[in-house]
């Protein structure tokens, strides 16, 4: 008998793992994909021209494994087995409304492959729903969270500035990442023409500096070589495996099992309790079952939802924590496909070292403190970068000697700005189980339905409208632009199928990520969010996740679960 369990080692299923073993308990934390070894696993060590076919995925095989995969622009030939095989993971959506489902089944999940960027919400974001009617009330605001964001933060190790914005409050940033020249033109030109909009330095998890928190689990300061997405041997980006997992493993009190599929959650309807969970052997396919005093899923939004549907019983004929019938429902992503890039004038004499891990950040300026015709708002990123043999290739360059002086000069600067706009939540936007389709291990597959509102669409518009307006304004000859609404999916953030609230008739959880229907079970992955606001999401989870640990911890010394 465990006192906890945890389904998923992602960010969120790290973090939970952490914190419950620090305070002294025995957790077991499940992971449905095989093992991960931390730096002995990772390419990050080859340069891309020595990866296999300059990391090119064969044709053929990206078609046949990886055809959902593949479209993602970190997939490479040295960090494929990061990503599933779409092939041997099956999900299905309605004829003409197609999702991206990006996904990473092993240990550490897409704490490995994620882009590390590290917002705060603020209050503008936990009100939202509650000002305009559209979803749960979220039962915290910021004051609930700053502690936690504070904590997180700390830990992991986030690179910031100090700006004093109310829409993206500030955190304790380890040192910011400097703007190139162009990047700094780029900013003073657009607070200049644009009262209310600043550029800032990324607010991203990677190490510019160490602390003793980070040295003690041997990280080091990183070394910009832009190989995020291959592993980090120097445990200079945050992720479970070079950070949460390794605090946890130090406690003695982590088992952890890998190619571990949870199939349902078992629940007592005596004690409306839950008392473990049953799993499926990857491998093997045999089943068996955990037993612990309490549950946290953090098996990721939609694999969330697919374990409390499947979870089925007398007591929750529609699913485990269901009275509300909102499990599955109001899934959001945010939804890019706003940006423009092109020339920027000038600059022909300067370059930079390194390669920066993350883009610039434009917080939210739009609906902060007036109202435009559309709610909500977008938030947005922006970096300049030399351009380099490759764009000079495309253009007649002639041959012999020439040819080759030309191409080992670098070529214009480039900047790209790209807007990620929020999606309102929708119960119709939804993951459900498919009536007929099973995977290979009999699990109902997932059919997920998502589909941009009108809100949505015009938010997408604005966001390219004032990218292309923030290009002009700074003299930029604009050869690229976003063609509407991305496929829902696209940017990885998908959230809310188990959604936290105030009220348990039209809500799953409350404001301790604790379901309303069964005290013992937590959930702090992205189902939990009760709206995708403008800011990547992780970095919530990770504060949700602390926070809802602590809690349980209380809970679960003073009886009351």
């Amino acid at each position: 008998m465990f006192d906890a369990i945890v389904v998923g080692s992602g960010i969120s299923g790290g973090w939970v793992a952490k914190e419950l073993t620090e305070k002294g308990l025995k957790v077991l934390l499940l992971e449905r994909g095989p093992n991960i070894e931390h730096i002995t696993d990772y390419k990050d060590g080859l340069m891309p021209w020595e990866q296999e076919n300059e990391g090119r995925v064969a044709e053929d095989e990206a078609a046949r494994d990886y055809a959902i995969q593949s479209t993602v622009y970190p997939f490479s030939s040295a960090n494929k087995t990061f990503w599933v095989n779409d092939r041997e993971h099956p999900y299905s959506t309605p004829d003409g409304k197609p999702f991206t489902w990006i996904r990473g089944f092993h240990l550490g999940g897409r704490s490995l492959m994620w882009g590390r960027m590290s917002l705060r919400l603020s209050d503008l974001d936990f009100g939202a729903n509650k000002k305009d009617g559209h979803g749960s009330d979220w039962p915290i605001r910021y004051a609930d969270l700053k502690p936690w964001y504070d904590h997180v933060e700390a830990f992991a190790g986030v690179s910031g500035s100090t700006e004093g914005l109310a829409q993206l409050p500030d955190g304790d940033f380890l040192k910011p990442m400097a703007l190139n020249d162009v990047e700094a033109d780029f900013k003073k030109k657009i607070e200049a023409r644009f009262p209310g909009r600043t550029v800032i330095p990324p607010r991203v998890a990677n190490l510019s500096e160490v602390r003793e928190q980070h040295t003690d689990l041997g990280r080091s300061p990183c070394q910009y070589r832009s190989q995020c997405h291959n592993g980090c041997s120097y445990g200079a980006y945050f992720s479970s495996l070079s950070a949460t997992l390794p605090a946890a493993q130090k406690t003695g009190n982590l088992t952890v099992v890998t190619d571990a599929i949870v199939d349902s959650v078992i629940h007592d309807a005596k004690t409306n309790r839950v008392t473990g969970v049953r799993v499926l052997d990857a491998k093997t396919k045999q089943g068996r079952t955990y037993n612990a005093k309490m549950v946290f899923l953090n098996a990721s939004t939609i694999p969330t939802a697919q374990i409390l549907l499947g979870s089925k019983s007398a007591a929750f004929p529609n699913g485990l924590a269901n009275s509300s019938d909102m499990v599955g429902r109001n899934l959001m992503d945010h939804l890019g496909g706003a940006f423009a890039m092109g020339v920027y004038p000038g600059f022909e004499d300067r370059y930079y070292r390194g390669r920066r891990p993350q883009a610039n950040v434009i917080p939210r300026f739009r609906n902060v403190d007036t109202q435009e015709e559309y709610l909500r708002g977008f938030g947005m990123v922006a970096m300049a970068f030399r351009s380099n043999w490759k764009l000079a290739s495309m253009a007649p360059i002639g041959v012999g000697a020439a040819a080759k002086e030309r191409m080992r000069k670098p070529g214009p600067w480039m900047l790209f700005a790209g807007g990620g706009a929020e999606m309102l939540p929708n119960r119709d936007n939804r993951v459900t189980l498919h009536p007929t389709r099973k995977d290979q291990w009999g699990m109902a597959i997932p059919h997920i339905e998502c589909t941009p509102g009108d809100n949505d669409r015009k938010l997408v518009a604005a966001a390219q409208a004032d990218a292309e307006a923030m290009l002009s304004a700074a003299g930029v000859h604009i050869i690229a632009k976003g063609q509407g609404p991305s496929t829902p999916g696209v940017t990885i953030h998908e959230m809310g199928t188990a959604h936290m609230g105030t009220d348990p008739r039209t809500s799953v959880l409350n404001k301790f990520n604790q379901a309303h229907d069964v005290p013992n079970l937590f959930i702090t992955d992205g189902a939990a969010m009760a709206s995708s606001a403008t800011q990547n999401p992780s970095l919530t989870y990770m504060a949700l996740s602390a926070r809802a640990a602590h809690h349980a911890v209380e809970f679960l010394k003073n009886g009351a679960i």
